[in-house]
């Protein structure tokens, strides 16, 4: 176990550096310095965040130039001819439908609220195990207007659904997180790091397995607990910094 957890936090930092922004999708959010702006540039990079990693950075790059790189401000102020410019946006399965519904739900939710926090928190408590609770919320909250696309529900993950929601568990690490390397931002107050769920991807699911960390033979919401689980073994208060490790492991060292 202790030469694991060394093996693993060796790891993290190696990986927890600004080098690390340079060729992900979390360049995306690091282009802002806005709080609104870091927070909707950061969800729409991890929505999309599934292919390889230069074409989902590009993606995003093109969806927020349609929002001159103001997304806040073009949440808040756009007209409905603004809209039409979002109509031949497209990345994989993610199309105008869900393009239009995401700035829907955001337009109207900013104009209510200061932070997108405020929508992953309800039924918050200090529990560790809160999360699955929180990540249901959110997808109910998401699509709570009749208007809401049913194509696009598969969009937002849910435990409700068995998923493991590794690109929200991923945005929350961005949003949570607090340390002093300058990868994620740790901008939200109320989740604590301890909370979180690791984002459980195809690369950290395989190296999760090879290092035993993982029991179970599908990968689906119970899966990413018991990975955080273990990973709590090794630190309670910031278990998804290992994050780091795996993926960096699973993707530059092809472990």
């Amino acid at each position: 176990m202790k030469d694991l957890k060394a093996f693993l936090d060796e790891k993290a930092a190696l990986y927890n550096q600004p080098g690390f922004i340079v060729s992900d999708p979390i360049l995306i959010p690091h282009r802002y310095s806005k709080k609104q702006d870091i927070e909707i540039a950061g969800f729409f990079a991890a929505i999309l965040a599934w292919g390889q990693r230069k074409t989902i950075i590009n993606k995003c790059t093109a969806l927020l130039a349609k929002m001159d790189d103001a997304p806040h401000d073009f949440m808040l102020h756009h007209q409905e001819h603004d809209l039409k410019r979002f109509l031949d946006f497209k990345h994989r399965t993610f199309n105008d439908i869900d393009t239009l519904w995401f700035i829907t739900f955001l337009s109207r939710f900013y104009k209510e609220h200061d932070s997108l926090e405020e929508a992953f928190t309800h039924g918050w408590t200090g529990d560790v195990d809160v999360m699955g609770e929180l990540l249901t919320n959110f997808h109910d909250v998401f699509f709570n207007d009749p208007e809401a696309p049913l194509r696009t529900r598969k969009h937002i993950a849910t435990p409700k659904r068995k998923a493991a929601c590794k690109r929200i568990n991923m945005y929350l690490r961005w949003m949570v997180r607090q340390d002093d390397c300058g990868v994620d931002f740790g901008i939200w107050n109320k989740i604590k790091p301890s909370q979180l769920i690791c984002p459980c991807d195809l690369h950290v699911d395989r190296v999760a397995r090879k290092l035993g960390l993982v029991e179970r033979k599908q990968t689906d919401w119970k899966t990413a607990v018991e990975l955080t689980e273990r990973l709590r073994e090794f630190d309670a208060n910031d278990p998804v910094k290992y994050d780091f490790a795996l993926f960096g492991l699973g993707i530059e060292e092809r472990f």
